[in-house]
């Protein structure tokens, strides 16, 4: 009598545990051992170029817009000319092997970041791999780097929020119209595995815009308030926002302990994720595919305690940026690590343009920009205004190709509203290793200055230090094991101006 109640109660107790596990599981999910891979709605039409297995499993391939290969700088060419790159995602927890087929012979393969050392089995027109653990690598088939694979390997998700909860908004599998979901304290917005969510304009939530007077569109999240997370392992598509518009993906603004983590983000008409006026901010494992101008990655502003973590960026403008506005505080404890970069246009890791209050203790670290093919500089200090940066470190980075690498710099340009210059202090570049890209001479970018003309690309890729006068200048930069095409930068190597003092290398 006692064992067959024993064994009834452990009947029970299993049929609870899978009714918990199928409500925190997307339907559409296949949860192996180790891994999980994600069914696509079948609203959405998928790449013909690439299809992808993990373990055996279909992982579904999403079609993405990206700039045009040429002409550079690319806003000032035709903006209906577009690429079609192509990416994955699915979780992992164990070493798996992937299967990439390919729809023509594969001739050569390389695997972005080198630094994964992902070596590759190539036969006929498929590509087959392992991977051990979360990573985001790019996988380049018969020299094309331009429309190339991008698989999204994330960690396998925990406590996946309750759809019943009254403080989860949840979006679960299949295709949503969003136009503008406001969030507020203590709520939690859930993204699910194989939910694809299309953002739309909606004309009555149109609001003006106090500075410029127009119009523009509000995010398509505004997240407010405290305690606030948005996650998942779902897809944004903001490709029916017209540029016009200008429109956030996902406003972080006025608010404090917020975590964003896990989704995908393609075809931003505007900055993906712009952090305002907040603290203790999370950005995690997040995964952007833009190719329209401003369409930046993350923007910090005037924020402070904030981490941005194990992301993939590919943006047409800044990647990662951090800056501050007038009367609107300063921007400090900012850490950005173990992010795959890929630079389009702008700059992959830097401080401003816009520096308007002070801005200190900022580290890039450990991080791969696995391709920089646009006008700017790819690690750089950038002052246009009056306050003064200090206390930067870039550690540990690995850059693929690099044209302008390192660039300090005080001046005046498009973006200046401030009386006077500012002033640097105390920039380390620390650990860096970088290949300068070939020569090609169809690629132009442009210089610093209000007056803006073409640079011609060098035999090694640039460095400078540039202050502004006697009394605003750059000061305490050091070069620590920082290697360019195989050998320790020199002095000769990097440009200085008069108003640059004491330049350490080590």
């Amino acid at each position: 009598m006692y064992l067959k109640k024993l064994l009834k109660n452990i009947l029970s107790l299993i049929m609870v545990c899978f009714c918990i596990a199928c409500t925190t599981k997307s339907s559409n999910s296949k949860i192996k051992e180790g891994f999980v891979v994600y069914t696509a709605p079948k609203e959405i039409k998928l790449s013909n170029t690439f299809k992808v297995t993990v373990e055996g499993e279909h992982s579904p391939v999403y079609n993405a817009k990206v700039p045009p290969v040429k002409p550079i700088p690319r806003l000032t060419s035709n903006r209906s000319e577009f690429g079609i790159a192509s990416y994955t995602t699915f979780d992992v927890s164990k070493k798996v092997t992937v299967e990439v087929t390919y729809s023509e012979p594969v001739k050569n393969v390389k695997i972005l970041p080198t630094s994964f050392n992902i070596k590759p089995k190539v036969e006929g027109n498929k590509i087959t791999f392992t991977i051990n653990n979360p990573k985001h690598i790019t996988v380049e088939v018969n020299g094309d780097w331009h429309e190339s694979l991008h698989i999204f390997a994330n960690p396998m998700e925990e406590n996946i929020p309750n759809p019943s909860d009254p403080n989860v908004l949840y979006y679960g599998p299949g295709v949503h119209e969003v136009s503008n979901v406001e969030v507020k304290n203590n709520t939690t917005v859930y993204i699910a595995g194989g939910a694809y969510l299309i953002a739309k304009k909606d004309s009555e939530e149109v609001q003006k815009n106090d500075r410029t007077g127009k119009k523009r569109n509000p995010p398509t999240f505004l997240l407010q308030g405290k305690n606030i997370i948005i996650r998942g392992r779902g897809i944004i598509d903001q490709e029916a926002i017209a540029r016009a518009d200008r429109r956030y993906s996902i406003l972080v603004q006025d608010s404090q302990n917020v975590i964003i983590e896990g989704v995908i983000i393609h075809d931003p008409s505007h900055w993906t994720i712009p952090i305002k006026r907040s603290t203790d901010v999370q950005v995690n494992n997040i995964k952007i595919i833009g190719r329209r101008g401003n369409s930046d990655g993350v923007d910090i502003s005037s924020s402070t305690d904030i981490l941005v973590e194990n992301c993939f960026l590919r943006t047409l403008d800044d990647l990662v940026v951090v800056k501050s506005r007038t009367g609107q505080g300063e921007a400090k404890n900012i850490r950005v690590r173990k992010c795959v970069l890929w630079n389009e246009l702008a700059h992959a890791l830097s401080i401003g343009a816009e520096v308007r209050e002070n801005i200190s203790n900022v580290v890039f670290e450990n991080c791969d920009i696995i391709h920089d093919v646009g006008r700017e500089t790819a690690l750089r200090v950038y002052h246009c205004d009056d306050a003064l940066i200090s206390n930067i470190v870039f550690e540990n980075i690995r850059v693929e190709e690099a044209r302008r690498l390192i660039s300090v710099w005080i001046g005046k340009t498009r973006w200046t509203k401030t009386k006077n210059r500012g002033t640097v202090r105390n920039i380390t570049f620390k650990d860096i290793k970088a290949i300068s890209a070939p020569i090609d001479t169809t690629l132009t970018g442009f210089q610093d200055g209000i007056d803006w003309k073409p640079y011609v690309i060098r035999d090694h890729a640039s460095m400078e230090l540039v202050g502004y006068d006697k009394e605003h200048t750059v000061e305490d930069i050091n070069f620590i094991n920082v290697v360019l095409d195989g050998a320790n930068i020199t002095k000769e190597q990097v440009k200085v101006n008069t108003h640059v003092k004491n330049v350490v290398f080590k």
